[in-house]
């Protein structure tokens, strides 16, 4: 990292989708209200998740990153939480057993409060209004109030994030993570599925094998990691205020983390590499994602890559592309293929969502699962035609029975979207369509490992 960075450096640059404050000393109270606030998350966590991502660069993990395309402060319980962090584990499983390697489980969540806009302005029965850009931002309501920018707000998304956390490690670390409980549920999803066949054989299998542990004496009393997960946050850095108030120096280190996430990414609109977003991320040593939209070209995403992790470290960066069902295979491909031959570590991510979005005839913007999978499918196949290492999947999800993404084994359909479609920006798969999507991955990652870019670890041999 050149010299010149700083958390303020951003300010310099032109910047895109961020609100317009008209109090802005409000703002400026918000910000440093926010600056003495504690970390979300620590230096000491983010580095263990690059050091996960850098096996998953390193062909030996599988990235899962999932969850809300936007935290909602309405919607936000513990039983919401709670529903989402258990898919998660449940596809983790699946993926797992299908991969025969770790599955590396990262949210997004508790900081997914802004989001990316393709107009700044809204317009209703002839009123123009500000768009909604998250919850931390404004609110969703077609009011004058409601959609002026109001830097409270980002004060809320914080202690929301923090309440999150606290119940996520509470989760992941006092059992209600553990292996036998989370396959439980996946053998309640497979009885209800109308794909009951196919997928009873993998669930029972997984079943089995916990059987075999146990009877082994491996248990949870035994070996923690049966009851215990490694579960990690991440957000867009959207909202670059926020993002430079949650930003302290690591006092064992030096370096500069921002301690609002885990991990974060910067969007297909935002990743100008003379912009404002790219510069903030530059700086930070936190595990960094780049969406990688269909209109990436080799050259730039080689120069983004330079300015992102110049020192070629592994787990620094995941690229995440979004190319959108029919053009995967032939907009993927040069980019992998340049990536390969530079010899660039990075992990590569499959986001089947972003580009598959259309308005249906009932007017409600959804997304078809059959589209979703014949993304991942195309992603798997570019990795395997090039001989490199698929290694992840980033969706959006909610553990809720919601309404939003036609298609899937219950044949959701046009008609059936108004029924439950809650969500205030892109629709999400709902708890079964994600398990379904896990079941695709392990069948495509066993294949991957039959044609050898997965690294299984080797099994020490008795004596």
């Amino acid at each position: 990292m050149s010299q010149d960075w700083t958390p303020a450096s951003w300010r310099s640059k032109p910047v895109k989708q961020m609100p317009e404050y008209v109090d802005q000393a409000a703002l400026h109270r918000t910000e440093r209200a926010l600056a003495g606030m504690p970390p979300l998350v620590f230096s000491g966590e983010a580095r263990a998740l690059q050091k996960s991502l850098a096996s998953v660069a390193n062909g030996e993990a599988f990235l899962l990153q999932g969850g809300d395309c936007a935290e909602s402060f309405l919607e936000f319980s513990a039983t919401k939480i709670r529903d989402t962090f258990r898919v998660i584990l449940q596809m983790a499983v699946v993926m797992t057993y299908g991969g025969a390697l770790p599955v590396v489980k990262v949210g997004r969540i508790a900081g997914q409060f802004a989001k990316p806009r393709s107009s700044d302005t809204e317009t209703i029965d002839g009123v123009t209004l500000p768009a909604y850009r998250g919850d931390s931002i404004n609110a969703f309501e077609f009011t004058s109030e409601a959609r002026n920018p109001d830097p409270e707000r980002l004060l809320k998304s914080y202690h929301q994030a923090a309440s999150t956390l606290n119940l996520l490690r509470a989760f992941a670390k006092g059992g209600y993570a553990d292996l036998h409980r989370v396959n439980g549920w996946n053998l309640d999803f497979v009885s209800d599925s109308p794909l009951k066949d196919r997928y009873e054989d993998l669930a029972g299998r997984i079943d089995d094998a916990l059987r075999f542990m146990t009877a082994c004496g491996v248990t949870s009393a035994t070996l923690p990691a049966i009851s215990q997960v490694d579960f990690y946050t991440s957000h867009e850095a959207l909202h670059l205020s926020y993002e430079q108030a949650m930003t302290r120096t690591d006092s064992l280190t030096g370096d500069w983390y921002d301690t609002s996430a885990h991990m974060l990414w910067v969007g297909a609109r935002t990743h100008q590499e003379d912009h404002a977003q790219i510069e903030f991320i530059r700086g930070i040593k936190n595990p960094l994602g780049l969406k990688v939209s269909p209109a990436m070209q080799p050259d730039e995403l080689v120069r983004l890559i330079d300015v992102l992790n110049p020192e070629n470290t592994p787990g620094r960066l995941t690229l995440i592309a979004r190319m959108g069902h029919e053009q995967v295979e032939t907009k993927l491909s040069p980019l992998v293929r340049r990536i390969k031959e530079e010899g660039r570590s990075v992990v590569w991510a499959c986001d089947p969502m972003h580009g598959n979005t259309y308005k249906s005839q009932t007017g409600y913007k959804t997304r078809n699962f059959e589209h979703i999978l014949s993304e991942v499918r195309g992603f798997f196949k570019v990795h395997q035609t090039e001989g490199t290492h698929p290694g992840g999947v980033h969706f959006e999800m909610t553990g809720e029975n919601v309404t939003e993404c036609v298609g899937g084994a219950h044949e959701i359909g046009d008609e059936d979207l108004s029924s439950r479609y809650h969500t205030a920006c892109d629709p999400r798969l709902n708890a079964n369509q994600a398990l379904e999507l896990a079941f695709l991955v392990a069948d495509e990652l066993k294949e991957a490992r039959q044609f050898k870019t997965l690294k299984t670890r080797p099994v020490a041999a008795a004596e």
